[in-house]
């Protein structure tokens, strides 16, 4: 048993459960939103590598990833599962962070379209219910202000469009 297993033995145990396909297809079929779940075709669960996520934070948790096709056969989905024992602030940050880490993956693969990434938090610690925010744009000091720079183009500054 590694230290970090030996030191979260919830996150083994999680880890195990969840690595098997019918196990996590039931626990998703019961905790996935109901919008989120129709998109997802369950049957087509394929357990991922979460390798990617950064060498600090994986001690301290365990994750699990899984890609699925979707019922309309277009685009690709990623269900990211993350296991978490105590209140974090900044969780839905992290959960973020390992969305788009997981797209960055997609698209080193050489595939064109950015997937869609469903985050799942599953918690089990002291602090209930859980305290904090699940959107990660609730951690700016202006939300408001983050969720229209975040949701619409980005300023572009294109010397083409400038004679001379």
């Amino acid at each position: 048993m590694s230290r970090a297993t030996a030191h979260f033995p919830h996150d083994a145990v999680f880890k195990s459960l969840l690595s098997d396909r019918a196990t996590a297809a039931d626990f998703l079929l019961i905790h996935l939103p109901e919008n989120l779940r129709e998109l997802c075709d369950l049957q087509t669960l394929h357990l991922e590598s979460g390798s990617f996520i950064d060498d600090d934070l994986r001690a301290s948790h365990s994750d699990i990833l899984y890609s699925v096709q979707t019922r309309t056969g277009e685009g690709y989905i990623y269900l990211l599962i993350e296991h978490q024992s105590s209140a974090d602030r900044h969780m839905a940050f992290r959960l973020m962070r390992y969305a788009v880490a997981a797209m960055q993956r997609h698209l080193d693969k050489g595939l064109q379209q950015l997937p869609l990434v469903i985050p799942l938090l599953f918690y089990h610690g002291k602090a209930s219910p859980w305290p904090h925010s699940m959107r990660w744009l609730d951690g700016f000091s202006q939300p408001e202000i983050a969720e229209k720079l975040y949701s619409q183009p980005f300023p572009l500054v294109d010397v083409n469009d400038y004679p001379g």
